[in-house]
This record gives structure tokens, sequence and C-alpha cells, in this order.
């Protein structure tokens, strides 16, 4: 176990937790490399566990009844994985696969219901977390119907800007490879009609492609598409 005193950068989701709130959560990890393809966890198994990702990208996907997948989050370095709600046995109603090779602390919901009886510091820390959870879920649901698919498609490029951006020059590059199979897969739509809304938005300005990356070159035309309320950037992500 690690020194609870010892202080550990980290970044991501957890950014609501203190320092010593976040080597609290360190301590009780049990270390874990899952390799590429694998999974954290199935839709349907008990939620009896949460996830800290050390190192890698992650996945959260909805299956529908006809196959189709919905990704619900992509997860990255510095991230909490798992229900919100950790402590009603509930079963996961989403499933986790890892997208490349990562490092992965485990937390069992006994230590953390420990660390929350023990630790009052920690337990407002994690109800941060919790709401923080819940607030980006609330506003991805309102961006995929309020807006339609259009609406929804500028929603997650500002997503993406906000998550993966780097600037180039004038504009910004998202620099993940991202397929349209993926946007499709985000905003529950097809690839043809994902193909056809890149095309206007490439004939408008809005973006362009360099090497396969999405190129965001108007921002303020994405955000007036899907009537941003523009929330803060640790609940604006993909």
């Amino acid at each position: 176990m690690r020194n609870p005193e010892m202080v550990i950068e980290h970044r991501g989701n957890t950014v609501c937790f203190s320092p010593g709130s976040f080597n609290q959560l360190l301590a009780v990890m049990k270390d874990r490399h899952i390799p590429e393809g694998a999974h954290l966890f199935w839709e349907g198994d008990t939620s009896d566990k949460i996830f800290y990702l050390k190192q890698g990208r992650v996945k959260v996907t909805k299956t529908t009844d006809e196959g189709k997948e919905l990704i619900l989050y992509m997860y990255q370095t510095g991230d909490l994985i798992g229900q919100a709600d950790p402590f009603f046995g509930t079963k996961h109603s989403f499933s986790a696969e890892v997208l490349e090779d990562s490092d992965v602390g485990v937390i069992d919901h006994h230590d953390l219901e420990l660390l929350i009886c023990q630790h009052c510091d920690f337990a407002i820390d994690f109800m941060k977390w919790m709401g923080s959870h819940h607030r980006i879920t609330q506003t991805k649901f309102r961006d995929l119907m309020l807006y339609g698919k259009p609406g929804a498609l500028c929603s997650t490029l500002i997503r993406l800007y906000n998550t993966y951006g780097e600037p180039h020059g004038e504009h910004v590059v998202i620099n993940k490879k991202i397929t349209h199979t993926d946007l499709s897969n985000m905003i529950g739509a097809t690839r043809e009609s994902v193909n056809r809304m890149l095309s206007d938005l490439r004939k408008k300005g809005a973006v362009e492609y360099d090497g396969g990356m999405i190129v965001i070159k108007n921002l303020e035309m994405l955000q007036g598409i899907c009537h941003c309320e523009l929330c803060p950037k640790e609940i604006c992500r993909i």
C-alpha cells in the first residue's frame, strides 16, 4: 500500500479530489494490466468495483437489441470509471472496452465504503465526482435529443476539441484518429449521415481534415448549431 501522505499528480475526471483524498484512493487500489480489446466489465455484470485509469484509454458502450453500438463515454489517463451510484448492488448497464494496453487501479466497493465512512473530506470529494459524472451524462443526453443529429454531431466535435484538441497554427487539431463510424456510434446515427453532415460542415469552413485528423476551424459555428451553453471543459468532454 502507498503512503497516504504522498502527493501524486492526477488528471482527468478525478480533479475534484484533493491531493489527500486522491492518495487515500490510490492506497486501496489493486494494480492490473489490461490488454487492448479486453473488457473491464460487461453489460449485466454486478457493479462491485470502480476503476482508475492510470494509463490508457477505455470506451464505455451500450448495445441495442439490434446490435447497434452507442459510445457513451471515452475515458483516458486520470479518469475514474464505473457506476456513479456504487452502493446499491446494481448491475452494469453498459460495457467498458479497453482501446489500448492499459494500467488500471481496481477499487473494491467495500474499500470505497470504508474510505467514505472514515474520512469525511474524502466523502465530500467523492460526492463531487458523482455530481460531475451525472452532469456529464445529462448534458450529453441534452445534446443528443434537443437539436437533431447536426446538433449532436457539433456537440460531439466540441467535446473532442476540449478533450483531445491541440493548437495547430490558427486552428485546433483533434489529436486522436476518430473515424466516421466512431462519430456515428457517438451520436446514434448512420455512417452515411455523418459523412453528409461532415461534408456540409467542411463546405461551411467549420472543420477540415489533415492527415486523417479532424481540424476545428470555426468553433463558434459549431457552438451555434448545437446551442452550446459553454459548460466548463471538465463537463464538456467526450
